[in-house]
């Protein structure tokens, strides 16, 4: 490839890392240690003040285990930081290669792989939504005689070019990021041969003589991006690499109308209610998302390793459901019946599109989840877009009715600086359809090969929510779903100064515009609150049992539980 040197650094000089694969980076740029762990008020972090929680709250209480599922992309079940704390199915016997326990899964010890096939392959890339649905619509419409269409079929071939031109300008778009990516990742090989040293310093960089006409270029833009990021020189590599491979999916497989690799998994893919399919290799080719989503859930506390997880009495039940492109609504739904089915009572959705062609189906999961006394919990997205307005999907609000599913939450992602940068500015929002905020930007956890590493995003987010609410289940275990949610919403840290708008540098926003609680999740908090409401309902339960003839009544009942008497 001819490098276009004078196109690359004018385009990467103003955005190399406000691409999609590396959010915006704030000055502020070193996170503090297990920073969405700690508290607002003690250490000066508006964490979720985890650690205050467990300081001055559990202490010698007996939790009840929860089982917290994780519907994404795999998890590495025997990664150092989550042994013991991976669900494993009580009713399987592992490797008989025989369903034990009749729930038509044949040894799904982890959890599941609807995204697997019969013989044991993965899909590991798929399409955007938009993509599949301007597959099936073209060959309908790409020919069609225009002057003879009947009112269905119109709306038809306006939905088709609709979705014709959003592919055709995404995808031009993308083929642009990685032509652009591509050259400015070979300008850095070409720039690091010269300077000839495995591992790479700023002072490296610094004390590099330039040679050429590019080179002093080069060089400033290197020092300045890794001041403004923090970043190590290997590191800012290794991001832009992410970029080459971000833009590259994109090109390959995102919007690319020719591939369909939905024949790996064997379904009836015309049949969205179609149950059992998929096999039970629960990691797939790349965990990384979903065992970073994982260990912010339930990394082991007490081993040393690492880092701490939110919730300690939990156990992670793996789903594989979401490839590097769009999960598709059928695996989705059996996700959630799977989950449902199999005793999770939390369940982490850190994934989204924009087209849901079988939202109903995913609808009719959702409600069975919430029969079963499930909470659900939903990253809202990274596009700094108003999902009010923009739609994101799984939606808690279901076609038939438009009714809202109550135990939902919708999860926004916060930074650990507790001024007017509060928010993550990738972040989704919505005053009428995000519920809370929770930290997701520089989230230290669990990755694959038992590693570690910083991602952001309300996919990290989602699972600090998720890890609050399993604490609550595991310690309050007589809540019920919709109870922990209004808990949760109920004792969020206020945030009552403004906060810079997600997708603006300046605009300035009340935080009741962004999410309805207008605050933080806080586990500290829901932990107190969680305790006043159990002991109401004990309180209710033993005068229920017992009548108001005890030690003077059902007042002096109260009057003693208030600390009155």
């Amino acid at each position: 490839m001819k490098i276009n040197f004078n196109r690359v650094f004018t385009l990467l000089l103003a955005c190399a890392l406000s691409a999609p694969v590396v959010a915006q980076e704030l000055p502020e740029n070193k996170a503090p240690e297990n920073w969405f762990n700690l508290d607002l008020e003690t250490d000066q972090v508006p964490g979720v003040s985890t650690e205050k929680a467990y300081q001055q709250l559990l202490g010698d209480k007996k939790p009840d285990t929860v089982i917290v599922a994780v519907i994404d992309g795999g998890v590495e079940i025997d990664h150092e930081d989550l042994l013991g704390r991976i669900w494993i199915n009580p009713n399987e016997k592992k490797g008989n290669n025989k369903d034990d326990d009749k729930n038509g899964y044949v040894d799904d010890i982890y959890g599941w792989d609807f995204i697997g096939g019969k013989d044991g392959t993965d899909v590991e890339h798929d399409n955007l939504e938009v993509t599949r649905l301007l597959r099936e619509l073209k060959p309908l419409y790409e020919h069609a005689d225009t002057n003879n269409l009947s009112p269905g079929q119109r709306a038809g071939y306006e939905q088709y070019l609709e979705l014709k031109e959003v592919v055709e300008t995404e995808l031009s778009q993308a083929k642009d990021g990685y032509d652009n990516y591509s050259s400015f990742y070979q300008v850095l090989e070409a720039f690091a041969a010269k300077i000839g040293k495995e591992d790479i310093s700023r002072e490296d960089i610094q004390n590099y003589q330039p040679v050429g006409e590019y080179d002093g270029t080069v060089k400033s833009v290197l020092l300045q991006n890794l001041d403004d990021t923090g970043l190590s020189f290997k590191e800012f590599m290794a991001n832009v690499k992410e970029g080459v491979e971000y833009f590259g999916s994109k090109v390959k497989y995102h919007y690319n109308l020719d591939f369909d690799p939905r024949y790996i998994v064997q379904d009836n893919y015309n049949d969205p209610r179609q149950r059992y399919y998929g096999n039970n290799e629960v990691e797939g080719p790349d965990a990384r998302h979903g065992t970073h989503v994982a260990g912010i859930i339930a990394a082991d506390r007490e081993n040393g390793l690492g880092i701490k997880g939110v919730a300690g009495p939990v156990k992670i039940m793996a789903i594989r459901t979401v490839p590097d492109g769009d999960e598709r609504d059928k695996d989705v739904a059996n996700a959630i019946r799977y989950a449902a089915e199999n005793g999770a009572k939390v369940i982490n959705m850190s994934f989204g599109k924009s087209y849901s062609p079988n939202k109903e189906v995913v609808d009719e999961a959702v409600k069975f989840a919430l029969s079963k006394d499930v909470l659900l919990i939903h990253a809202a997205g990274n596009d700094a877009s108003n999902v009010d307005v923009e739609p994101n999907y799984p939606s808690p609000f279901f076609m038939d009715s438009q009714e809202r599913a109550g135990a939902w939450l919708e999860v926004g992602a916060s930074t650990w600086m507790a001024g007017e940068k509060l928010i993550a500015e990738f972040s989704n929002y919505g005053a009428k359809r995000v519920d809370l905020f929770a930290p997701g930007y520089r989230i230290r956890s669990t990755v694959p090969d038992s590693g570690y590493e910083d991602l952001d995003g309300t996919s990290m987010a989602a699972p600090v929510v998720s890890g609050v609410a399993a604490l609550v289940r595991a310690y309050y275990p007589q809540l019920s779903a919709e109870q922990v949610r209004q808990v949760l919403m109920s004792s969020v840290t206020p945030v009552d100064w403004e906060v810079i708008k997600p997708g603006t540098e300046t605009e300035k926003v009340k935080m009741t515009e962004l999410c309805v609680s207008g605050g933080i999740v806080n586990a500290y908090n829901a932990l107190q609150a969680a305790e006043k409401i159990a002991a109401v309902q004990a309180a209710t339960e033993e005068v229920r049992e017992e009548g108001p003839r005890k030690k003077g009544g059902i007042g002096a009942f109260f009057r003693r539980l208030f600390g009155k008497e």
